[in-house]
């Protein structure tokens, strides 16, 4: 396994699971990860519920845009190590497929951006989201992933999906 790993975090409208992923990753991997994140049919900007999320866990918002994940499929784009898909497949919502050889897993969360109702409804279930994402992501950045076979990566990152 290579000493620096890419990661892609794919949704449907990148504009606020996935969004936060690539931030909290970022942030928190201290450079020996660098994320990323993309959609199938991106929203335009990312949900400003989001930002404000990350924003009031001290986590720079700065560059963050929904994109399309075309922009991941080029030949000049960076070659990923890992492919998380965030989508809620519980609510039927369409997942992207990533083609290659990375490592995949999906780790499910029901979309905040989806989420009806009062202000302080809304603004829970974008912070239950984050908390979501920080365990997991806490979970993988205390995987020795220099150290691990592959096989045991996938089977890691399957796992935590699950939790």
């Amino acid at each position: 396994m290579p000493e620096h790993y890419n990661v892609l975090f794919l949704c449907t409208g990148n504009s606020a699971r996935s969004i936060m992923a690539e931030a909290l990753l970022n942030h928190k991997s201290k450079g020996n990860l660098t994320a990323y994140s993309a959609g199938s049919h991106p929203a335009g900007s990312p949900r400003r519920e989001a930002l404000k999320q990350l924003q009031s866990a001290g986590i720079p918002t700065e560059g963050l845009r929904s994109k399309s994940w075309d922009e991941f499929a080029t030949p000049d784009a960076p070659q990923m190590n890992f492919v998380f898909t965030v989508c809620d497949s519980a609510a039927n919502e369409l997942c992207p497929f990533w083609p290659g050889q990375p490592m995949t897993a999906h780790w499910g969360i029901p979309d905040p951006a989806a989420v009806k109702g009062t202000p302080e409804e809304i603004e829970r279930a974008f912070r239950d989201t984050y908390v979501v994402l920080d365990r997991r992501i806490g979970l993988l950045l205390s995987l020795p992933l220099a150290t691990l076979e592959e096989l045991a990566i996938q089977k890691e990152i399957e796992a935590i999906g699950k939790s």
